[in-house]
């Protein structure tokens, strides 16, 4: 396991995950190092991993080997401008911001940088994520492997070799747990109209979506459309099913809905 001084720059959700993930692999938490402007996020980070915590981002940056950028796009220039007087030129610096360009850090930093734009979805706080990973040619191999190793602390990752695709990544991956917190929170509703209770319905639903999530998982050698035909009986509850889902055009609603989803991501990176 390489390891390096890493500082957070921001200390949200995201940053309490991949923080979290490192320490509980066996990372030491006095190489960890978290800022924000809120002292009770700091203080919380402090308490349940024992990392380094403060107020001050230069401060944090200088004593860094890795900095990663986890704040909203929208205050990304101001953060990194602040810093754009610092050397930086032997520092990693990842960024976990949507929609913000490789070029455009460049820019904030106002010299030559060594960045990899990382994309993690919500299931990395609970050691589930998928973490798309884009490194800019300046970035050696070396560096690349303790990104890799930072953002597996949260799941597993993949690399793309054009940062356009991380706007795929979003659709597939960034995006997608809440296409499927909406196709469970719509049977959940629907069984409650029939008069099932809520907590048996969800039981029943976050159960099967686990499983659904393992076949697939655990039979690469089956397509996710052989998986759909193993379970259906021709005539059957579930072919009835599938075919009210046909009916009504499910596969071009996903369809779109994954591109506007990467419409937008594309148009987020012409704002910052």
């Amino acid at each position: 396991m390489i390891q390096k001084k890493i500082c957070f720059i921001g200390a949200g959700n995201m940053t309490r995950s991949i923080a979290s993930g490192l320490v509980n692999s066996g990372y030491p938490a006095e190489l960890i190092h978290a800022t924000n402007p809120s002292e009770a996020k700091l203080q919380l980070l402090s308490q349940q991993l024992g990392i380094k915590v403060s107020h001050d981002n230069r401060q944090a940056a200088i004593e860094a080997d890795v900095i990663v950028l986890a704040v909203k796009p929208q205050l990304m220039q101001q953060v990194c401008e602040a810093l754009s007087d610092l050397d930086l030129s032997q520092k990693l610096i990842i960024t976990i911001a949507a929609g913000v360009a490789a070029s455009r850090y460049h820019d904030y930093f106002k010299q030559p940088i060594k960045l990899i734009r990382t994309m993690p979805n919500t299931p990395t706080q609970i050691g589930y994520g998928m973490t798309g990973l884009y490194a800019q040619p300046s970035v050696s191999a070396q560096d690349k492997a303790l990104c890799e190793q930072i953002m597996q602390s949260g799941g597993e990752t993949v690399w793309v070799s054009k940062e356009d695709d991380l706007n795929q990544v979003i659709a597939l991956a960034g995006s997608s747990p809440a296409y499927f917190f909406l196709m469970m929170e719509a049977m959940i509703d629907s069984a409650k109209q029939d008069g099932v209770d809520e907590d048996l319905a969800r039981q029943l639903v976050q159960q099967a979506a686990l499983g659904a999530a393992q076949m697939v998982k655990q039979n690469p050698q089956l397509s996710a459309g052989q998986l759909r035909e193993n379970v259906t009986s021709k005539g059957g509850t579930t072919a009835q099913a599938l075919a009210a889902f046909e009916a009504a055009n499910l596969r071009g609603i996903v369809r779109n809905a994954m591109h506007d989803c990467m419409d937008r991501a594309a148009e987020m990176a012409k704002q910052f």
